[in-house]
């Protein structure tokens, strides 16, 4: 039976390469991609920026002590939405599997595109030559079996890499393989694991599994399979017709949370964000989804809850999605939160019958006028104003380029 053969883009510092490909001035200098406000922290860094330490999170003079010479630009979204949807189009070209898993980064099943194309490292080859020639940026590619490796891959080889790793190549790969190489394998677990002497894949995948349960729960036997290179999520690309179908953002948090009012929070801001775009798009829905996407990166719980009557209106979405969120099982942190609102009728407005429908009706619309002209969150809820992503003019890395899910960016 035929493996899978799934591809794995990373975009080389894309926020900074394409800001160098647009201004020649900051060529071969070191950069960092910054959101316009004061209290702002680097979002990207070029790769000379890189070589004196400069980090993602860095505060701006943090990156100044180690890079004096740092040249700080402030993040233009529309660039790179606009790079990404195109780079997205190529990728598309070669097989209609692409799952888009942030801005930057996709995976593809290229299984049934051989036929066509030869060979997956050919594919690679070809979109590297198509970003280049279209942008002037670089990608790193990786080709594996599955979505674990392929991902694992694409990192070990930066900038502009290529790494295949064969089904008889695994083991040999990942037997002294640091189990902190692993997408979804943050530093709190790599520290659990090396206090049951598990340092390397190799040896995480011949762990004793009812070990792992007992401490991890669950977990502990996907821990082991992916120690084995074992990953058998499917490519899951994105329905065409999805945008028309629903209105949705999601986020991925600048840091992962555990905590009931921390997930809440973000699902106030989330809530927002799909009812504005709701209303300025003239619809309304039955169907609230919650999405959650946990730390170990492959591990997602997603969840809806169909009302009798059709909403668009931020706190009614927030409610909903405060139900879902009661109903699923927290069982370790969260990485990105989405909301979606689905079920859709176009044109569903109507004059409020009681006096306070009417008056929250009008501070809806004043606040969506106010935030239309001036940007997002210029006016918004008291308890938003705490939300660490609140203010940030510089697009989430996880965002998608799909359909209605494309936020107004500044």
């Amino acid at each position: 039976m035929q493996h899978r053969i799934v591809m794995h883009i990373d975009m080389n510092a894309f926020f900074a390469s394409v800001e160098q490909q647009a201004n020649p001035e900051l060529r071969g200098k070191p950069i960092a991609v910054i959101g316009s406000h004061g209290r702002t922290v680097i979002t990207t860094s070029s790769y000379e920026a890189r070589a004196f330490g400069v980090k993602t999170g860095m505060a701006k003079w943090e990156a100044l002590r180690v890079c004096p010479q740092l040249i700080f630009v402030v993040g233009d979204n529309k660039k790179y939405t606009y790079a990404s949807s195109r780079i997205i189009e190529m990728m598309r070209q070669y097989t209609p599997l692409v799952e888009v898993f942030s801005i930057d980064e996709a995976w593809l099943d290229v299984t049934h595109s051989l036929q066509l194309f030869g060979s997956a490292e050919r594919i690679a080859y070809l979109l590297k030559a198509q970003i280049k020639q279209s942008f002037g940026i670089t990608c790193s590619i990786g080709i594996a079996p599955n979505k674990l490796l392929a991902k694992l891959a694409s990192d070990m080889q930066k900038p502009d890499g290529l790494t295949i790793i064969k089904p008889e190549e695994v083991s040999t790969v990942l037997e002294t393989m640091a189990i902190g190489e692993l997408c979804g394998i943050g530093k709190k677990m790599e520290r659990h694991l090396n206090l049951l002497s598990i340092r390397t894949c190799g040896q995480l995948g011949r762990a004793n599994e009812e070990l792992l349960t007992r401490k991890f729960g669950i977990m502990g036997k996907r821990y082991k399979a992916w120690g084995q290179g074992i990953d058998h999520s499917p490519v899951i690309p994105q329905e065409e017709d999805e945008a028309v179908k629903s209105v949705g953002h999601s986020m991925t948090l600048r840091r992962d949370v555990e905590t009931r009012e921390d997930i809440l929070k973000y699902l106030l801001q989330l809530s927002e964000m799909v009812g504005r775009r709701a209303r300025r798009y003239g619809v309304s829905g039955k169907t609230v989804t919650l999405f959650i996407r946990f730390a170990d990166y492959f591990s997602n719980a997603s969840k809806q809850e169909t009302l009798s009557s059709y909403i668009n209106q931020s706190d009614e979405i927030y409610k909903t999605a405060t139900v879902i969120l009661n109903s699923i099982e927290i069982g370790q942190k969260v990485r990105l939160l989405g909301i979606s609102l689905s079920n859709l009728q176009h044109h569903t407005q109507q004059l409020p019958l009681f006096p306070e429908e009417q008056r929250k009706a009008k501070m809806t619309q004043a606040m969506d006028a106010v935030n239309n002209k001036l940007g997002d969150f210029t006016v918004t809820y008291g308890s938003l104003l705490q939300t660490e992503e609140k203010g940030s003019h510089v697009i989430s890395p996880a965002w998608r380029p799909e359909g209605i899910r494309n936020v107004g960016v500044k």
